[in-house]
Order: C-alpha cells, then structure tokens, then sequence
C-alpha cells in the first residue's frame, strides 16, 4: 500500500478528507468485478443468461433487470459478447439511463455519449422508437460510439460530434437529458492504475469549471417537465456536489431523490472551506466499497413546467 500511495501522495492526502477509512483504501485497490448488460433489442434476458450459465457464474445486478456480475474468464471471448447480445458495462454505470426513466417516442440528449453504453442502455428502455442524440466532442471517440451503436441494433440513434455546451442553444427541446460528464475518472483506478498516477488537483479544478458549463447547457436544452441526469465516475466534491450546487443556485432547477436497492455515502455538503446546499443529500455518491463496482455520482434533475 505504501508503495502505491507513493504513486500519487498527493492524490491521497486529498482523500484523507473525503474517505479516510481503510476499507476504501482496500477496495479502491482491488480488481474490478466484471458484469454486463444483456441487448434487450436483440434478445431476452432469460435466453442469456441460460446459456451463458452453462460456462459462468452470474449474479444479477439488483439495480438493473437486465445487468450482471460474472465470474469466469473470457466472457468477451462467447459468440453472445460477438453478435451483440451483451454489453460488457461497468455496474454502477448501468445507473444514470435506469434513473432518467427514458420511455419509446421521447427525444433524449445524450450530451457526452461515447463509448456509447448508456446510449445502447437507454435505446433499448426506448424499444428503438423516438430518437436518441448521440454526441460526442471527439471525433476518435466517436469512431468506438458508431461502431458500438451498429453492433448492438440501435437504430433510434443520431449520432453528432459538438461541444457539448453547443447545444445550450436549443432551449426547452429534450424530454430528457443525459450529461455523463468527463471526469478525473477516480472510480476507475480500479480498472487501471494509470488514472491514479494522471490525476492532478488542477485537472480537478478545470474539470469542475467545464462541467458547470455543461450542466448549463443540459439545464437550457431540457424541457419543461424534463428530467436530465448529471453523472460521473469520479469522488472529488469539486466534481459531483459542487457542479449540482452551481445549478441550482443559477437556475429554478430541482432535485429528486434516487431511490435504487444500493448502498451509498451521504453527499458531501462542506469541503476545504466550501459550503453546498443541503439538497445535494437527494444525490448519489458511492464509494467502491458500497456495492464493490466503481465509485460513482449521480443527481437526478427536474426543471418544473
């Protein structure tokens, strides 16, 4: 353990003040569980996970119907992961498109889409009727977004390649708005240790400014009586509370609770000298040890007819 914080001391003394527990340290360290999400486009649940029980464990994810952990190697190696009947997806990032409640005919932002699992996510809640926004600022990015978009049948999908913040200009559009934000990506160190070495609290810092101007513009192109979800995969406050807080305190924006069978920290109102609102208690922050997945933030906002 030393040796790792030597990677990065300054990556923990700052989270000293945000988990000092052992137990976070353990989990922040361990290899992540592998779990995947079955197309419902292309083929039911029970067909999936029937066969692919003959080679593997699985346990299903208690937050998505349709999401599982597996146990084995090479799950990626089956025909199902081949055809485009499963979506090798993180668990808890299975959670943004579940609690933004997309329903078939709507017209959904996807602001920051690529590699496009919540785009798959969501198509597939959609049945494939309405249209999907795909966007992405990338044009690489967008490359791993339309190959994955064809794979797994989404045909309700229109793929553009902006600023996110572009789309401020389309006041009042969306039914529902999806912005999962780029991040300093702290809940995927688990994955791979290069984003504990490539983390800098100055990223942090300019990260949080960009992502105040992209919920802007989420807030701006949702429509009245719209739900847009703010998510990230990373635990640094300047991030997560402090960019919701930023919302609410510029606009008529509201929050709703997340109610999802998970375990989960309290939000943090108070960080280094910053207070934020208490509403940001109706978000979800969870730490790797909550659920064993990566950590992960997500609000849920409305914008009121």
């Amino acid at each position: 353990m030393d040796e790792l914080k030597d990677t990065n001391p300054d990556f923990f003394r700052k989270y000293e003040d945000i988990d000092d527990t052992e137990e976070f340290l353990h989990y922040m360290m361990l290899p992540l569980r592998q779990s995947f999400r079955v197309n419902t486009l292309k083929v039911g649940i029970d067909d999936v996970v029937e066969r692919l029980s003959e080679e593997f464990e699985l346990e299903r994810v208690p937050w998505a119907k349709e999401g599982y952990f597996v146990y084995g190697e090479e799950v990626t190696n089956t025909p199902e992961f081949a055809l485009g009947l499963i979506f090798m997806q993180e668990a808890s990032s299975m959670i943004p498109a579940a609690v933004l409640d997309v329903q078939p005919g709507m017209l959904v932002l996807d602001m920051a889409a690529s590699p496009g699992s919540k785009t798959t996510q969501m198509s597939a809640y959609m049945e494939n009727r309405g249209c999907i926004v795909a966007n992405d600022v990338k044009y690489p990015r967008i490359n791993i977004l339309i190959s994955n978009i064809q794979k797994f049948g989404s045909v309700n999908v229109r793929v553009t390649m902006k600023d996110g913040r572009y789309f401020g200009r389309f006041r009042d559009t969306f039914d529902r708005v999806l912005l999962d934000a780029p991040c300093s990506n702290v809940g995927m160190i688990r994955k791979n240790y290069k984003y504990l070495r490539l983390w800098r609290q100055r990223d942090v810092e300019a990260l949080s400014r960009l992502q105040k101007e992209l919920i802007m513009a989420a807030y701006r192109a949702l429509k009245p009586g719209g739900v847009l979800v703010y998510s990230t995969c990373t635990l640094d406050p300047e991030e997560n509370e402090e960019v919701v807080d930023y919302l609410l305190s510029n606009t008529d924006a509201r929050l709703e609770k997340i109610d999802l069978p998970l375990k989960s920290h309290e939000p943090i109102t108070e960080f280094r000298g910053k207070i934020y609102t208490d509403e940001v208690k109706k978000c979800l922050r969870i730490h790797p040890q909550d659920n064993n997945t990566e950590g992960f933030f997500v609000a849920k906002v409305v914008k009121d007819e």
